[in-house]
């Protein structure tokens, strides 16, 4: 079968040959059952499931659609069946406690079972994942009670869940909202606001949907300090967990959308009745706080939602190329008789899928390595290692959300163009992944927030230790690399970009702090784009040290395999690293120009 999703033999490789993800069974008992031969088997299933359900379901929920007639959202038809069959599977909470109707699964396993299902229809997945991270809320925050009334239910599918912090005059600027919480007196709130652009917000697939809502008690600070969070859900739960009566959470319109058609983006009006009550989610006014849990859990989920599409792309992109006859050989352009060739032997396209190839592996390695790190932050032996991982998580997360969403478009983009005239058709499948993939350079914070994150909060995280820890790494790796001879030209140029890369960090960190911190932040994005091309010429310099070992004692079959993840880390430094050296240099000079530019200078 051609693999149209993902390529299964990399993350093999990444799996157990960069990660050793098996080793995590002699760190916690709750693991133990995930050996080699375990992770393997729930790799294939989740490859068979996506490959055999979410895959075709995928074009018809593009095509259908969600529609809303009288308050109600009818999702595509397919995603019915399909919803039933992902909950009988129990693939819902497969990293969630085992007590709650979780798998107990390692998070660096997930991250397989992510991509195949992400990649086969990311827009149905987000149901299933806003459910999963709302009901981590619950098992974080919530009293035993919430827990016993909601927990179960939303791990096994039979509820869903959302997240409503985004209102029509507060989005980015979430301090802004108006939705107000007026206590009842019996430990519940009278809930009243808006709320729009809510994924999953109204739907058919569950007989309930469970809302973590951000308000504010009347008389609460202003801005996030004065945010508070709550559980609202759509029917009102009984004590004894029956459901109960509407709760006046109204759906008043979807979104009409670029992409994700399969998923429905709601507007909704809490309390426009006067009667939609909820019940405190952790501390008053400390909202944000909680709901920061589930935003950075989210902005992962986005970052495996965009390379998910890549790597899609990607795939399709390399079958079509080896199958579509088009054009002699170039060096046989003069010959009369030459036959004309696949377009794989074209060199023009030969670079496209070299450069697709190049992208997808690295952030498949940095994606597994940030759900490892989440593992390790949990269960590593020490606590000096577990902060140190949680460093990494943290430290990491804008750019696997920010940088990797970013190259996962530009991926999306050069699949279609492998497709020539045919990739912007829609009977073939480029033009819904590059549809779908855009949003996620938007969502769950826009990838400026993502660069203003890291330039402004991550890089003096604990007096900068996590990214002094990352640079520690990074060394590691390149001493291994220039111990091997075949590799060690690449090591140096890889040496240099972090090397800058530590220079140019404290001089942002500086000016940031300085009377030019808005030239800084204008040059927030840059910086991101540069230290996720330092971060991939880790990954790949990494993987590339354990092919180069691995070549001297490989069977003939699998040393293509190994030159090929090579031939990744030459292209890369060769073609790539130049262009990061002088994105480096530009960030030195610090250009103002788009903060010294009065608005007056624009066109009126």
């Amino acid at each position: 079968m051609t693999q149209v999703i993902s390529d299964r033999r990399d993350i093999e490789f990444v799996m157990h040959e960069q990660l050793n993800a098996e080793s995590l069974s002699k760190l916690y008992d709750g693991f133990a059952d995930f050996n080699k031969k375990t992770i393997d088997l729930v790799i294939s299933e989740a490859r068979n499931f996506a490959v055999k359900e979410l895959l075709p379901a995928s074009k018809e929920g593009d095509q259908e659609g969600c529609q809303l007639e009288n308050g109600q959202v009818t999702t595509p038809a397919a995603f019915k069946r399909l919803f039933e069959l992902f909950n009988d599977g129990e693939w819902l909470a497969v990293t969630e406690d085992p007590e709650w109707g979780g798998q107990g699964m390692p998070r660096t396993v997930a991250s397989a079972v992510a991509e195949y299902f992400n990649g086969a229809n990311y827009p149905f997945m987000m149901y299933p994942g806003l459910t999963q991270g709302a009901g981590h809320l619950v098992e974080h925050f919530g009293t035993q009670e919430q827990k016993e009334l909601y927990l179960k239910n939303m791990y096994t599918g039979k509820w869903c869940g959302t997240m409503l912090l985004t209102e029509p005059n507060a989005g980015s600027d979430v301090g802004a909202l108006t939705t107000k919480a007026t206590p009842n007196g019996d430990g519940t709130y009278s809930i009243v606001g808006e709320k729009i652009f809510i994924s999953g917000g109204e739907h058919d697939l569950a007989e309930n949907i469970i809302h973590p809502v951000l308000a504010r008690i009347e008389g609460a600070p202003d801005g996030t300090k004065g945010i508070s969070l709550f559980l609202v859900p759509k029917i009102r739960v009984n004590a004894d967990g029956s459901l109960g009566e509407f709760n006046d959470v109204v759906c008043t319109g979807i979104e009409h959308k670029m992409g994700i058609h399969g998923n429905s983006t709601c507007s909704l009006a809490l309390g426009s009745k006067g009667n939609c009550i909820g019940t405190l989610l952790g501390e008053e006014n400390k909202g944000m706080k909680a709901m920061f849990l589930m935003m950075n859990a989210a902005r992962l989920l986005v970052g495996y939602q965009g390379f998910a599409c890549a790597t899609a792309a990607y795939m399709y992109a390399l079958d079509y190329a080896k199958t579509r006859i088009q054009g002699k050989a170039l060096t046989e352009i003069l010959n009369p008789n030459a036959q004309g060739v696949p377009i794989i032997q074209h060199p023009d396209v030969r670079r496209q899928l070299m450069l697709m190839k190049v992208n997808v592996e690295g952030m498949r390695s940095l994606l597994y390595f940030v759900h490892f790190c989440s593992d390790m932050a949990k269960y590593a032996p020490t606590d000096e290692e577990k902060a140190k991982y949680q460093g990494f998580v943290e430290i990491l997360t804008p750019i696997a959300k920010g940088y990797v969403t970013d190259r996962a478009f530009e991926m999306c983009s050069q699949g279609m163009q492998v497709y020539g005239g045919y990739g912007f058709i829609e009977e073939y499948p480029m033009a819904q992944l590059l549809r779908d993939c855009r949003i996620t350079l938007i969502y769950e914070g826009t990838n400026g927030i993502q660069a203003m994150d890291l330039l402004g909060r991550k890089l003096g995280l604990n007096k900068g230790k996590p990214i002094m820890d990352l640079f520690g790494e990074m060394q590691k790796t390149l001493a291994q690399a220039k111990e091997i001879e075949t590799i060690q030209g690449y090591a140096v140029k890889v040496e240099e970009a972090v090397n800058k890369l530590a220079e140019v960090a404290i001089h942002m960190g500086q000016t940031a702090m300085s009377d030019k911190v808005l030239a800084a932040f204008a040059n927030a994005h840059p910086f991101q784009d540069a230290a996720g091309d330092t971060v991939m010429a880790w990954m790949l310099l990494w993987r590339a040290t354990i092919a180069a070992r691995k070549l001297e004692t490989a069977k003939k079959k699998d040393q293509p395999f190994y030159q090929g993840i090579i031939k990744s880390l030459q292209f890369f430094t060769e073609t790539m690293l130049p262009v990061t050296l002088g994105r480096f240099a530009a960030l030195m000079n610090t250009s103002s120009a788009a903060v010294d530019i009065e608005e007056t200078m624009f066109p009126s």
